[in-house]
């Protein structure tokens, strides 16, 4: 097949969102024994006071052509959204974040899409609208990789496309399946499995893809079945598992106070993505993920906390006791 020049090093697809981070304190979590499954609870029909608000353009696409933009690569965004305030602080923040906003498509007929954060603890509850959409993928120039993630419905023929896409142009796919699309199951996903270059999702959608508990060496190799090179598993504070086919590799935690979660999944795949086109092996591009992921979740928001090149480097030596090691399975 005949290689191609590329104009960018990434183009991420994804639906965006306006986020609004309400704070609370006045809350309380009930979970289940073995605290797998928890409900975040509030006083019917009170009144609950907020410690503080924040809003920023998100969405786990967005999310990942900011980040990709900050460490050094060419990155564009395929979205649609409103011709709305909302809207038009998105494509303000891909312009400032310096992303190609020259796939971002307008909707005069439905407004953006809209997410409201529940921020209490450190961990997040999100109550999600997604406006209505007819996704058609834009010719786009050529690019090194697709990070393809959440998307609302009647996606079928954009990933028809996408895939047309990859096959003509050699690009390398990253696939972040949102929840919509665990939901549709994996025998729904097994066109774009088969083509993806690295898989990402955490412990829970991996046993809802996989149809069974178990340990995580045990899901990666389920998964891989599917298609996918490489498999990367997150398990929240327990750490990230990345599984080639040959080798398992684990990593912890970096240890730093926990402001708040959201993005913190988006933000591992775009410093695991990135540290791959550097040239970086897989246990590497662990640290770089756990790395950015860290310097999201000491700040407000998914955006707010992605490094740049240098605070990459400055983040990993931070923390350079913490290694990615191999599993023995």
């Amino acid at each position: 097949m005949a290689k191609h020049s590329t104009k960018f090093d990434i183009i991420s697809i994804g639906d965006a969102t306006l986020d609004t981070f309400v704070r609370v304190s006045e809350a309380s979590v009930l979970c289940d024994v073995n605290r797998e499954a928890c409900l975040l609870c509030f006083n019917y029909a009170d009144k609950i006071p907020i410690e503080r608000l924040d809003r920023t353009a998100a969405g786990n696409a967005a999310n990942n052509a900011v980040g990709s933009s900050r460490l050094g690569m060419k990155a564009a965004f395929y979205s649609v959204i409103g011709d709305d305030e909302i809207g038009h602080l998105i494509y303000s923040t891909m312009r400032v974040e310096r992303v190609a906003t020259d796939y971002l498509q307008v909707d005069p007929k439905n407004e953006s899409n809209y997410s409201v954060v529940l921020s209490y603890k450190g961990e997040r509850t999100i109550l999600v609208y997604h406006a209505p959409r007819v996704y058609r993928l834009p010719e786009m120039a050529p690019s090194k990789w697709v990070y393809y993630t959440e998307i609302g419905e009647n996606h079928e023929k954009l990933e028809t496309r996408i895939l047309a896409y990859i096959k003509k142009t050699n690009a390398k796919l990253a696939y972040n399946p949102g929840t919509g699309q665990i939901r549709e199951g994996i025998e729904r996903m097994k066109r774009i499995l088969i083509e993806t270059e690295v898989l990402f999702v955490n412990k829970q959608e991996a046993e809802k893809l996989a149809g069974r508990l178990g340990g995580i060496p045990a899901l990666a190799a389920a998964l891989r079945e599917y298609g996918p090179k490489i498999v990367v598993i997150t398990d929240g504070p327990r750490g990230a598992y990345v599984y080639d086919g040959r080798h398992t590799h684990s990593i912890g935690v970096f240890p730093v106070k926990v402001v708040e979660m959201t993005g913190a999944g988006d933000a591992f795949a775009t410093g695991f993505i990135t540290a791959l086109h550097y040239g970086k092996p897989v246990y590497e591009a662990l640290r770089w993920g756990s790395a950015n992921s860290t310097g999201v979740i000491m700040q407000i928001g998914p955006q707010a906390g992605l490094l740049t090149r240098i605070g990459m480097q400055k983040m990993l030596k931070r923390f350079a006791r913490i290694k990615a090691t191999e599993m023995r399975v």
